[in-house]
């Protein structure tokens, strides 16, 4: 499917939708004109909120058994179709300039807090976790707390394809490139895997400027790391072949002094930890619930 198919498709799938597994959905206007989806898992009487903030490629749906998970344990969850995913409109992993994804999160986390006492918890995976990480470090969101699973603050590419994207962002910054994902190493669940693949708002799209903002903002996240001023929990798949784990270990070491990080390691577990297979997922839920019972007691 061509870019323009897919452009296409993005734009025939019907919003302000309901059911209880996909969420409700609406549309909230960016400051320059983009349209984002959001995806809202309501809780009556919530005892809090949870942001999410998808990866790259993938949507706010596959995120609808996570913010199950939440509404039980008493959250109320919203996700949003990050520009250029999901049912969002735009170019396929493009961005018209490098800190959208980050002013698009700083517009979203203050509409959603908008309609909350307190403000809403901020979740990301992947490139999401990267988003909510620099975001969160450059005083752009102030979350009561940050979660991060498998976050992309470090690159499995070489120096040179790091380099060569630096350069192909000043010269081509919306050529559009496969992102070279291996959805196999998503979960050991080969459900996954084949649901992945089968989803028609998931893609596999990158650009150079794209690649640029997550191989720059993912060093500069380490770099800044002892600034981190919210309590974090991370949560690392040791077993990651498409974010280099390495770059989390760096953000921890260097996040350490501060005292607001909580890491948790999974030795054999695959990148998308909240979709392993069992008895791994459990164990990541599991962790998960206890950060978040001391963080309601604190």
């Amino acid at each position: 499917m061509t870019l323009i198919e897919q452009e296409a498709a993005v734009q025939q799938v019907p919003s302000d939708t309901a059911d209880e597994a996909a969420g409700t959905t609406r549309w909230q206007a960016m400051a320059d004109g983009q349209r984002l989806l959001l995806r809202d898992w309501p809780q009556r009487d919530a005892r809090g909120a949870v942001l999410i903030v998808h990866g790259l490629g993938e949507h706010s749906g596959r995120y609808a058994r996570l913010a199950t998970w939440f509404n039980q344990r008493g959250y109320a969850v919203r996700g949003y179709d990050q520009r250029g995913h999901g049912q969002s409109p735009g170019r396929r992993g493009a961005l018209r300039h490098r800190d959208d994804l980050l002013a698009d999160l700083a517009e979203v986390y203050v509409d959603f807090a908008a309609t909350l006492a307190p403000p809403p918890l901020l979740l990301g995976h992947s490139m999401g976790g990267l988003v909510a990480a620099r975001a969160v470090l450059d005083g752009a969101v102030a979350p009561p707390a940050l979660m991060l699973s498998s976050p992309a603050l470090r690159s499995w590419e070489s120096p040179r394809m790091i380099r060569l994207a630096a350069v192909l962002s000043r010269l081509v910054p919306n050529l559009p490139l496969r992102n070279g994902l291996d959805a196999g190493k998503l979960s050991h669940d080969p459900q996954v895997a084949a649901d992945y693949l089968a989803d028609p708002l998931r893609h596999g799209w990158i650009t150079p400027r794209l690649a640029d903002f997550i191989f720059g903002d993912g060093a500069a996240c380490i770099a800044d790391a002892a600034r981190l001023a919210v309590p974090t929990l991370l949560l690392v798949a040791e077993s990651d072949e498409l974010v280099d784990p390495a770059g989390s270990r760096a953000f921890a070491k260097a996040a350490a002094p501060g005292g607001q990080l909580t890491t948790r390691f999974f030795a054999s577990l695959y990148h998308e930890l909240f979709n392993e297979t069992e008895p791994g997922r459990g164990q990541v839920l599991m962790q998960l619930g206890d950060w978040l019972g001391r963080q309601l007691r604190h």
